[in-house]
């Protein structure tokens, strides 16, 4: 299969999407349609397959991405110049459930860690959590002092530093207890240092209460405030922590045990025609297999949100997606924001229009299963198969959202590349080869080639397998470089 120069994506589409940058002039063959470019067309971007009247809609995705602004020629060059969104406030919508879900196939393993409480995690770390960000520099100062203990099956020490855990209020103070209580119940962590102060709100003994039972062995806590050498007693636990990790090897494990997460960020126009449907085909083939995927970023949903909605298995996860949609754009309006402010600047650049198109394009990730649960933010995963889960679009605190759920592993699909990590391995896969050729200390996988020489289907398995891989050991990029990032979401009042 030769490189393609166009594509039109859904028989019912009025635009096209150059796969490559396209000259004025010439002659270009569409689904046996001739169009001649009427201007320079950049990679990723859109042109009339047909004359378009001004108020008509744009369809792209075998949807309405917006509405012309005025009279598109066909050849015409298609984006935010000559198309506005179509998108209003807070919407009622009507169940129109679709009933076809993906169909078992065999099940495939990979060798993880086993652990007590019958969990299955892909790492063996040892992690430091800071309970408020007044004890961050210590966190960061042991985890350097700890490197050292990572020998054996102990695979890194890593401190998550964070700004919050005292002046907040309400939700917020919920969020960042329910989030460090989740990332202390991680199962990528074979022992966790809890590292409190003593004065903050979230303090040790409050969040006790979150935490619920716990292995003594594998949880430790301290609060500097009580000892005299907080780095003396830290290592000291520390290294009891690795004796307890370090009994725990790789073993087979079946891979309806896997959570993924999936997530994009820094897209272009390919995303929603490379990455994302594969990472949504990967998610099917997953899902087939027995195992869970978690897509989140609320507002990357507006615009495509009846497609999920219609997927939805139950009345009941229905009522909870059109709640989990509508809480986001009351959100949005509490602080006086418009709803449609998206997409940035970049993404513009790489040839999305409006947010329907950017939304359309980033909901590929759900592949075409049925959606068996609706999470709040900060909430466990419960049911396999594809969940969704309550986050901001932030690429750290949604992916940090996806990991403290119960994700073994992050998908991040993006056309423009970037280093960030979070708490579990963040793969990053590329829209167009050239981002995966210029940056590949970033990029694990390249999914640009489902433009040159290879189908969906087979992008999506050599995935799956890729996936496998990192789940029995091998590191991304992001882990090579040492990077691992959390970010809580805070949405009021700092005191």
């Amino acid at each position: 299969m030769a490189m393609q120069d166009i594509v039109k994506i859904h028989e019912n589409d009025n635009v096209a999407v150059a796969l490559r940058p396209l000259a004025k002039g010439g002659t270009l063959d569409v689904a046996g349609a001739k169009v001649s470019p009427l201007e320079d067309i950049p990679q990723g971007h859109k042109f009339a397959l047909r004359p378009i009247k001004a108020g008509e809609e744009v369809v792209k995705y075998g949807f309405r991405i917006g509405y012309a602004k005025e009279d598109i020629e066909a050849g015409a060059w298609v984006h935010v110049h000559n198309v506005r969104t179509a998108l209003g406030e807070v919407l009622t919508y009507d169940y129109a459930p679709r009933k076809n879900d993906v169909a078992p196939t065999e099940h495939v393993y990979f060798e993880g860690y086993r652990r007590p409480d019958g969990k299955a995690g892909i790492r063996n770390e040892i992690w430091i959590i800071p309970t408020v960000g007044c004890v961050n520099s210590i966190a960061k100062a042991l985890e350097s002092q700890a490197k050292s203990l990572a020998v054996g099956n102990v695979e890194d020490v890593i401190a998550f530093p964070h700004p919050f855990g005292c002046s907040q209020m309400g939700d917020d103070q919920e969020n960042t207890r329910k989030v460090l209580a989740d990332m202390i119940h991680h199962p990528n962590a074979g022992g966790v240092l809890v590292l409190g102060l003593g004065c903050e709100n979230s303090n040790i003994p409050v969040l006790m209460d979150y935490i619920g039972e716990y292995d003594e062995d594998r949880v430790k806590f301290l609060q500097c405030q009580d000892v005299e050498d907080e780095m003396e007693t830290a290592m000291g636990l520390l290294k009891e922590l690795a004796a307890y990790a370090g009994a725990f090897s790789r073993e087979k494990i079946d891979a309806a045990e896997l959570v993924i997460g999936m997530k994009c960020g820094g897209s272009d126009g390919l995303s929603g025609i490379t990455a994302n449907p594969v990472v949504g085909a990967f998610s099917d083939l997953l899902v087939s297999k027995g195992g869970t995927t978690i897509l989140t970023e609320v507002p990357e949903m507006f615009g495509a949100e009846t497609l999920l909605m219609n997927r939805c298995a139950t009345p009941e996860l229905f009522d909870k997606t059109v709640d989990l949609i509508n809480n986001f754009k009351n959100y949005f309006t509490s602080h006086n924001q418009t709803i449609y402010e998206n997409p940035s600047p970049g993404n513009k650049k790489g040839g999305i229009s409006t947010l329907e198109d950017k939304s359309l394009g980033c909901t590929q990730k759900s592949g075409s299963a049925l959606v068996r649960g609706v999470l709040e933010y900060g909430e466990p995963v419960k049911v396999k198969g594809l969940n969704l889960l309550s986050a901001p679009g932030n690429d750290l605190v949604a992916s940090t959202a996806l990991a403290v759920s119960g994700a073994h592993m992050v998908l991040f699909t993006t056309g423009r590349g970037t280093p960030f990590a979070s708490p579990v391995p963040t793969v990053k896969i590329s829209s167009n080869s050239r981002l995966a050729g210029h940056k590949d200390n970033w990029i694990d996988f390249n999914a640009g080639r489902m433009v040159e020489d290879m189908t969906k289907e087979e992008l999506a398995k050599e995935l799956l397998n890729y996936v496998l891989a990192v789940a029995s050991g091998r590191k991304v990029k992001s882990e090579e470089a040492g990077f691992h990032d959390m970010a809580i979401f805070k949405q009021g009042v700092t005191l």
